[in-house]
């Protein structure tokens, strides 16, 4: 049985008439239904949609089982789980307009059926559901969305669109044939064939859909177990209604939007705080305080999470080392540098953003919500005290060069998606990037296997291992071995070279030339481009350049020598902004040699169009200065000599005096600014907090008033079905209110009693009748006062006979509200009677 999870919220009692009507009603599946409803009032929603489906609707209750082919419906004022195939309702946590009930529904789904969930959003305003269904798309799971032009209110679908949240996304009335056609091609996990089934489950079948992947995306899946792609393509096959593999790589091939889902849907993304938490405990208590132990108080704690995904694992470990330093030392400041890395970008760029649903309320306790987040109107935000010690990069350990020197790695729940032959290169390759005596920190499926002499279980069970200090020439050419090489596949496509036309003799002859002058005679030269990056290296630069220690970084200020770099940076600045070129003349650089005076000169270029808004830098080595060479003893010239190296060192202080002037100006303004932004922001999150409550309001309104115009049309239908039973039985009915006035009558009555459409409301004694009798006031009024009902048989005016029958008019409700009157034609009777007592007795 899968359960599906539904989420509407304005305008949604339509889009759920269109799905209900197109579901049948033995889909072997269970449908949860949350809308934002206003928690004072009564909800119609059960017996509404009871309308449009065969299926039982019932307003859930706690603890009720969930069964196949049966809808659920969230009751006011509760937030709805699932939890053991059974339904949980708690009291919302949050005041009235701020609640998400949509994404708790869909967290808990994620959570109590992986990738056996279905999720579907519906009509709706505001954003609520978005975040249930990252949590879905997260475990595997199907998401849908309500195709945005279809909806009455398209926000919400819109949003989960937006978070690239819907792997179908169509009209409602679509959306049931759908999602069956979805779970007939992906089976439950029970009923999986086995891996031989099917031809499509063998490797070799996958490598054209792996190399589109490589072409496209640079990552290589081939290490990857065969099961877990199958499982994630066939998702994706499903969703599309393809069943041949051959057809979906043709389809990959044509489409470039299809691979990059598909390379997120391989990105396996379940994460959480304080997954599995006696290994966080047993961290904290022991783990960590074993390897802080003996350390100096200056040392800086290195650790490397990989695999990342939306960065909870990371931000566990920083709380996790900022509570086990209190446990050893108290009152220090902790110094931790934490690498995060993924492969998807959009998991990195949420993990920097550090905000979380208000969900992790489960998985965090109290003291460390208080202590290490900050609460939002909807999420929570990370801390900077935890935030700046971690330091997010998209990275992938398969391709790219390793972190290094580190106390710490935390690879939790990666390696089982690799093959053994991968497991086997990235272990040692961690081995390598740990110091001596390093923690290891693996998946509670995971273990090192065979490499016992890189890694001492520190504690087996919780998949903790100690590095060993293991050395020797077959261990370092096993490790070179094992690190994989960086992509073949080029990043950028070569830049074909022209040939050269045919010159004739003296042109060559010309250009050679040139060629020597320029390598051999010109100055050293650099162009820059816009971001003070070289991207063009004439002559000798190694004199006055020279590469940073790190990374390659191929920026002007990180290159240039000492002496050269705060007054590079200022003339780079000015020479932008004005079209003569900046000269520096006598600049101090320090070599390798000793001190060297340098004349440097600045040039924004704006012609030709192949190098506008580039800047070229030209270095020049100043004139020795002749009067000192031929008078080396002289102590005149020496002094002159002396005095000048002092003004030049006396204007670079003043340069860099000038310069920390500026920097703490502009840190001030910044300051200033960042004030500024804090104060916008807090009346920002006041105004949206108004937006969201009046947002809600008026949810929970056209909620209201669509189940109210839906009453109101019930109404209209039986007040005509009541009105053709009376027009239908030929007896002439007369409803007054309490003050005799005309409430409503049948058309029968009209022809006794002089009545018109405009005569109700009028009171009885001002109506024409042909009925004699005077005493028809007197004996409705005494009706009414005495709640004896009244029956006499009273002639009219052209010799018919009625039987006039005043009772009273009650309510539902048991009240009396006026007095109704029945006449019965009776001639017929009185003529019948009047002639058997006119026949003679025998």
């Amino acid at each position: 049985m899968r359960i599906v999870g539904i989420g509407a919220s304005a305008g949604g009692l339509a889009s759920l008439e269109d799905f209900f009507r197109n579901t049948p009603c033995d889909a072997d599946m269970a449908f949860l239904v949350v809308q934002h409803l206003d928690p004072t009032q009564k909800a119609l929603l059960p017996e509404l949609l009871q309308r449009y489906t065969e299926m039982p609707v019932y307003e859930a209750e706690q603890n009720m089982a969930i069964h196949a082919d049966s809808i659920y419906v969230i009751p006011p004022n509760r937030e709805l789980r699932v939890l053991n195939n059974t339904v949980k309702l708690d009291r919302p946590a949050e005041p009235r307009g701020l609640r998400l009930p949509i994404n708790v529904l869909f967290s808990s789904l994620a959570s109590a059926q992986n990738e056996q969930a279905i999720a579907v959003v519906l009509s709706g305003m505001g954003s609520d559901g978005t975040l249930g269904l990252q949590a879905i798309k997260a475990t595997g799971g199907l998401t849908v969305v309500q195709a945005p032009e279809s909806a009455q209110f398209d926000a919400m679908p819109k949003s989960a669109i937006a978070a690239g949240c819907g792997d179908i996304v169509a009209p409602a009335a679509e959306l049931p044939a759908r999602i069956l056609d979805y779970v007939r091609r992906v089976p439950e996990t029970d009923h999986r064939p086995e891996p031989d089934h099917q031809a499509k489950t063998s490797l070799p079948q996958l490598d054209r859909i792996l190399h589109l992947l490589q072409e496209q995306t640079r990552h290589d899946f081939s290490l990857y177990k065969p099961t877990t792609l199958n499982r994630r393509i066939e998702r994706r096959m499903a969703i599309h209604g393809i069943s041949d593999l051959a057809d979906y790589s043709r389809f990959l091939a044509d489409n470039t939007q299809e691979v990059q889902l598909l390379f997120r849907e391989l990105l396996i993304g379940v994460t959480h705080f304080f997954r599995d938490p006696d290994t966080w405990t047993y961290l904290i208590e022991a783990g960590l305080p074993e390897l802080l132990a003996g350390l100096p108080p200056e040392y800086t704690l290195r650790a490397w999470v990989v695999g990342c995904s939306t960065g909870e694992e990371a931000y566990s470990l920083a709380m996790a080392f900022t509570e086990a330093l209190e446990h050893t030392q108290p009152g220090r400041e902790p110094s931790v540098q934490i690498f995060a890395s993924d492969i998807s970008p959009e998991a990195i760029t949420v993990a920097r953003r550090g905000q979380y649903p208000l969900t992790i309320e489960n998985s965090v306790s109290e003291d460390r919500l208080a202590r290490f987040f900050t609460k939002h109107d909807s999420y929570y935000q990370i801390k900077p005290s935890i935030r700046d010690k971690i330091l997010f990069a998209q990275h992938d350990v398969i391709l790219d060069p390793p972190f290094t020197k580190l106390d710490l790695i935390a690879c939790r729940n990666l390696l089982i998606y690799f093959d053994l032959k991968l497991q086997r290169r990235i272990l040692p390759l961690f081995h390598y990037s740990l110091r001596p005596n390093a923690l290891l920190l693996l998946g509670s499926s995971e273990t090192v296997g065979r490499l016992n002499h890189l890694f001492a279980p520190l504690k087996p069970k919780l998949r903790l291992y100690r590095s060993k200090p293991y050395k020797s020439v077959r261990h370092s050419e096993f490790l070179l071995e094992s690190f994989p090489p960086m992509s073949t596949l080029p990043k950028e496509q070569p830049v074909p070279t022209k040939p050269v036309p045919p010159q004739d003799a003296f042109n060559s002859l010309q250009s050679a030339a040139d060629h020597v002058l320029l390598q051999v005679y010109a100055p050293a030269a650099v162009v820059l481009n816009s971001g003070a990056d070289i991207v063009y290296i004439s002559g000798r630069t190694g004199k006055y350049l020279e590469p940073a220690a790190g990374k390659a970084n191929w920026n002007i200020h990180a290159m240039a020598r000492e002496g050269l770099r705060e007054p590079l940076y200022a003339a780079v600045k000015q020479a932008v902004s004005q079209s003569e070129p900046v000269e520096l003349t006598g600049l101090l650089i320090q070599t390798g040699s000793g001190i060297q005076l340098v004349d440097v000169t600045v040039q924004a270029l704006r012609e030709p169009d192949a190098l506008k808004g580039m800047t070229m830098v030209v270095f020049r080595d100043a004139p020795a200065r002749v009067g000192a060479r031929r008078r080396k003893s002289a102590q005149p010239g020496d002094a002159d000599n002396g005095a000048q190296i002092q003004q030049y060192r006396q204007e670079i202080e003043h340069l860099k005096e000038q310069a920390r002037l500026s920097r703490e100006e502009l840190q001030a303004s910044n300051e200033e600014l960042q004030s500024t932004n804090e104060e916008l922001q807090s009346a920002n999150e006041e105004l949206t907090t108004s937006k969201e409550e009046m947002q809600s309001m008026n949810e929970e309104l056209q909620t209201i008033n669509t189940e109210l115009q839906t009453k109101l049309d019930d109404l209209a239908l039986a007040q005509s079905d009541m009105q053709n039973v009376l027009n239908s039985i030929e007896i002439a009915v007369l409803f007054l209110d309490q003050d005799l006035n005309v409430r409503r009558y049948t058309e029968r009555a009209s022809t006794i009693i002089s009545l018109r459409e405009s005569d109700i409301g009028r009171p009885l004694s001002d109506l024409a009748t042909s009925l004699r009798y005077p005493g028809l006031q007197e004996d409705t009024r005494k009706t009414l006062d005495s709640l004896v009902a009244t029956e006499k048989q009273i002639t009219t005016s052209d010799d018919r006979w009625f039987s006039v029958r005043i009772i009273p008019y009650r309510r539902l409700d048991n009240m009396i509200d006026g007095v109704v009157i029945t006449l019965v034609d009776i001639t017929e009777t009185k003529n019948l009677e009047s002639s058997l007592r006119q026949k003679p007795k025998l």
